[in-house]
């Protein structure tokens, strides 16, 4: 008993991520953390994409007032442009720079005007009427948007950095469809972006969360249904050991639940074929012990007895060799049923069930006129059958061997083949002993006998309807048992015909 244990509990360690329970809680896992990186991207880049749209129509719609504004003069000077812009509200922009053509700065908002301080500038500077005194300073805006503006262009652009967004746009200044100057404005928002920010870091703390909790569910769940299948498992195990009455009791309306029911049909199926095995090995046993044990006893009388008489000894001799045949019979007998269990079907073909059963009445007429029974026939043409003939043969002799063994002196078989729409009968009648009713689903079984005694000494091994029975189902067809009104037996079988049905007639 050890053993087995240890096999058990060498066949439960499974590795701890081959574990269904853990595949499963990992696949969760997996799903989930695709939807949060989902969740932590898609939300932020749209709401960045709609902030920078926001911030570009905005800036579109500040630059286009202030470069109409200035359109009105026809030049543009320091002066006039802060009178204008001054005017103006600067709409909490960071900056503000308006260039003449050239790109001279003609106004900063950081500085309220021009820079009395800037780089200097040698192709700006007029020349010196003295030649002594300081060249005077210029400023230009060294931007790449205000020169594409210079150029024509409309320029605007926005970045997203470090949760800042830094957004420029510049355009041309247009006089009767000429360039007069430029316009640049920059705006710098950390409060946009530290709302996204905050957005952002609130989609990790609730991802967080989210995946704390699919982890705790995902192996709740995981656990409830992998503990359903370890409990089919155990059941399997339990049954492999030999165990064929353990059962499952299945829960819910799920594949699950359907697979223990198939578990639980199949239990009962080995169950019925454990207990048929073990009962037809009991009863095979049984039956061959008698013989044996009758041949044993016969032989050693035969060798205690030294005085005995030849024509004693012939006796004994004789018994023998009718033990010795009856023990044949039985082997030959469960040497059939093997195979019926075993093997496939042969090949078939087209047999006639008259011409069949006609050769197994006149193989056993001897045996009908030692027994003093008569067999009448009734014989019909078109009872034809998909069969090896071989098989149809054991089948009509068997019945009709049987009739005639369990009858009377005196007694009769009636044996005939008849059409019944699809099907094609043949029936074994005799006036015999009849069969109980309460016997009657008894007496396909193997080893089975009415009349234990009577069988015996009539040679029976109580195989002889087994055989009939798994022959016929083999065939596809079926065989009854019925008693027969005023006494005796009735067997029927039927098979599927294989030609249309046309008028019979006797034969």
């Amino acid at each position: 008993m050890p053993e087995p244990s240890a096999k058990s509990k060498e066949k439960q360690k499974i590795p701890f991520f081959s574990r269904l329970q853990v595949k499963y809680a990992l696949s969760y896992l997996a799903l989930l953390a695709v939807v949060l990186v989902l969740l932590n991207t898609y939300p932020l880049i749209a709401s960045q994409n709609l902030l920078i749209s926001s911030k570009e129509d905005s800036l579109r719609s500040q630059i286009a007032v202030m470069s109409s504004a200035l359109m009105e003069l026809e030049t543009l000077s320091a002066d006039q442009v802060a009178r204008v812009m001054n005017m103006l509200d600067n709409m909490g922009l960071e900056r503000i720079l308006v260039t003449d053509p050239s790109g001279l700065i003609l106004y900063d908002s950081l500085t309220q005007g021009q820079s009395e301080e800037g780089e200097d500038s040698s192709a700006q500077a007029p020349p010196d009427a003295g030649g002594g005194s300081a060249q005077p300073t210029y400023q230009y805006a060294l931007f790449q948007e205000v020169a594409l503006a210079l150029q024509g262009n409309d320029v605007l652009y926005t970045n997203y950095e470090d949760g800042v967004f830094l957004s420029t746009a510049a355009a041309p200044i247009l006089y009767r469809g000429m360039i007069i100057g430029g316009i640049y404005i920059c705006d710098w928002d950390n409060t946009q972006g530290t709302l996204l920010m905050s957005l952002q870091q609130n989609l990790r703390t609730i991802s967080l969360v989210l995946m704390v909790i699919a982890l705790l569910v995902s192996f709740f769940f995981s656990k409830v249904l992998t503990s359903r299948i370890g409990a089919l498992l155990r059941a399997i195990r339990i049954v492999g050991e030999g165990e064929y009455g353990h059962r499952l009791q299945p829960a819910g309306k799920d594949e699950l639940a359907h697979l223990a029911e198939e578990f639980n049909q199949l239990t009962d199926r080995l169950q019925t074929t454990e207990e048929v095995r073990r009962r037809f090995v009991s009863d095979a046993s049984h039956e061959l012990k008698t013989p044996l044990a009758s041949i044993r006893l016969l032989a050693d009388s035969i060798l205690q007895n030294q005085e005995m008489d030849r024509e004693t000894v012939q006796d004994f001799v004789s018994d023998i060799g009718e033990e010795a045949e009856r023990l044949t019979r039985i082997t030959e007998h469960l040497l059939a049923l093997t195979r019926l269990d075993s093997l496939p079907v042969g090949e078939t073909s087209i047999v006639d069930l008259s011409a069949v059963g006609r050769r197994a009445v006149s193989m056993l007429l001897p045996v009908a006129d030692a027994a003093q029974v008569t067999i009448e026939t009734t014989w019909k043409s078109g009872c034809t059958l998909r069969c090896t003939e071989d098989d149809l043969y054991q089948i009509c002799f068997n019945l009709i061997e049987n009739a005639v063994k369990y009858n009377f002196p005196g007694g009769k078989v009636f044996v005939s083949t008849r059409r019944n729409g699809d099907q094609v009968l043949f029936e074994v009648a005799d006036t015999g002993i009849g069969i109980p009713e309460e016997e009657l689903p008894k007496v396909f079984n193997r080893f089975y006998r009415v009349d234990k005694a009577r069988s015996r000494a009539a040679g029976g091994t109580g195989l002889g309807l087994s055989i009939v029975r798994d022959t016929v189902r083999r065939h596809g067809g079926w065989v009854t048992a019925q008693r027969r009104d005023p006494e005796g037996s009735v067997f029927t079988v039927g098979f599927p015909c294989e030609t249309p049905e046309v008028g019979g007639e006797e034969l």
